[in-house]
């Protein structure tokens, strides 16, 4: 039986013929290689081994504990990142609203004012978030896929405010800037309400980037964004994107029912791996006098194959997610079942912006 919860020090590896998959668990100082042709295997994290090889499409989750002081992120971010260059990752994900409590009622007091798309210098007083994110592209030499924060965009009278994921190249280039396009406002009966419009605008464009010959082009939406197979289409018609990532912080109504669910759907419609990267899971500590109110993250940072397998995951907990990725997988898929081919486009079809 599949296990959703692990309270000991675990770390979760999945393999597949679609990629390598290994886990470094930061609570245990451990690094877990499996070769094993099981989808499943749990392993204790009681001794350490390093990968003597190196891969050129090897992708990291970063999935770290977010709290109210924003220099504590930071630091926890730059830690993350360091961690998984170390690990050998070339392209490294955080995730969503990673440099303050993912709350409508604090956006504004942490946002910032993020470069544009093609930017490579970066005021740090102004975005000291994007700065962290591009010294670390630049340090590593690494894609930086930087979550997301809350932009502030002082260029209108109303004092605008975007969820924002910045993409940094290995030169501290924004390659891509996506604001978030569709808005979290839900209202589960007996389980989570949540109003992002109360506080953010949406987003108007689609976001991709090319990572060169190694990873090609990779599509960008963030949370909420993965519930709409139409962007995710568009993404694929426009730019035939091998990868989507998905920084997201589904909570502990929607997370058990649709996380997965949906990352391997969007595997699947679009033939292309889905990487996604969630906060790690903080319990509510019942602070009455806490300033904003709490948010439980549903954690679970895993990557998804084009076959819909999922290659790595992890479970609520601090952790690093390293996966190396096939990228032949793509091509395979697409031949083996071609339906970018095989539309039916005198009954219906998608319209670019």
């Amino acid at each position: 039986q599949r296990m959703k919860f692990f309270r000991q020090p675990l770390a979760l590896v999945l393999s597949s013929s679609a990629a390598t998959a290994f886990s470094f668990s930061l609570k245990s100082s451990s690094f877990i290689h499996s070769t094993s042709r099981r989808r499943f295997t749990t392993v204790r994290t009681t001794t350490t081994r390093f990968m003597s090889t190196t891969s050129s499409t090897r992708v990291a989750l970063c999935q770290f504990p977010v709290t109210a002081d924003k220099a504590l992120n930071h630091q926890t971010a730059a830690d993350y990142l360091s961690r998984a260059a170390k690990g050998g990752a070339k392209l490294v994900v955080l995730p969503e609203i990673w440099n303050g409590p993912y709350a409508t009622a604090a956006f504004g007091e942490y946002a910032e004012v993020l470069p544009s798309l093609g930017d490579t210098v970066i005021d740090a007083d102004n975005s000291p978030s994007a700065k962290l994110l591009q010294q670390h592209a630049q340090q590593h030499n690494i894609y930086v896929v930087g979550g997301s924060v809350p932009e502030k965009n002082n260029n209108d009278n109303n004092d605008t405010i975007y969820n924002t994921c910045l993409v940094f190249d290995p030169e501290g280039k924004v390659v891509a800037k996506h604001r978030k396009v569709h808005l979290f406002d839900i209202d589960v009966p007996g389980g989570v309400t949540f109003r992002e419009s109360d506080t953010l605008s949406a987003g108007e464009t689609l976001s991709a980037f090319d990572a060169g010959e190694d990873f090609g082009m990779i599509g960008v939406g963030i949370c909420y964004d993965i519930r709409f197979p139409e962007y995710a289409l568009l993404l694929g018609k426009k730019h035939q994107c091998n990868i989507l990532i998905y920084p997201g912080a589904f909570n502990l109504t929607t997370g058990p029912a649709h996380w997965e669910l949906l990352q391997r759907a969007r595997a699947v419609d679009n033939q292309c791996y889905v990487l996604t990267a969630s906060p790690a899971r903080v319990e509510d500590p019942k602070d009455e006098k806490a300033k904003y109110p709490h948010y439980t993250a549903w954690g679970h940072s895993t990557v998804v194959a084009p076959w819909g397998d999922i290659v790595a995951t992890t479970n609520e907990q601090p952790d690093l997610v390293f996966a190396d990725l096939d990228m032949t997988k793509v091509t395979t898929m697409r031949q083996a079942v071609p339906t970018a081919t095989q539309k039916r486009n005198d009954l219906y079809n998608l319209i670019e912006p």
